[in-house]
């Protein structure tokens, strides 16, 4: 059975706890960069050809990071990331094609 968004957010940010990651308050700019620097390394992944899962350093791999990231800062700031998501979706439904911009 897959996990729910809030339980990967649970697991994300109890692991970072247990390692200390949290033993300090947390700079959410810093956090922020954080996941954008995982992005970076998943675009310099995916332009020299580096995806496969479940291997380190990948395309695939950048990406889980980024999410593992994400979901630790929201379990840090108590973000009911799931719930976000659903509303928004809902609200992106109701908005015209491609937001009424060119691209």
């Amino acid at each position: 059975m897959s996990k729910t968004i809030s339980q990967w957010i649970e697991q994300c940010h109890g692991l970072a706890r247990e390692k200390g990651f949290w033993d300090n308050d947390r700079n959410v700019g810093e956090m922020l960069m954080l996941i954008v620097s995982e992005l970076g390394e998943g675009i310099e992944a995916h332009r020299t050809g580096k995806q496969g899962l479940l291997e380190k350093d990948t395309f695939e791999d950048e990406l889980a990071d980024t999410a593992i990231r994400l979901f630790d800062l929201c379990g840090g700031l108590g973000i009911d990331l799931e719930r976000q998501i659903e509303w928004k979706m809902k609200f992106n439904e109701s908005r015209e094609k491609k937001h009424g911009k060119a691209y």
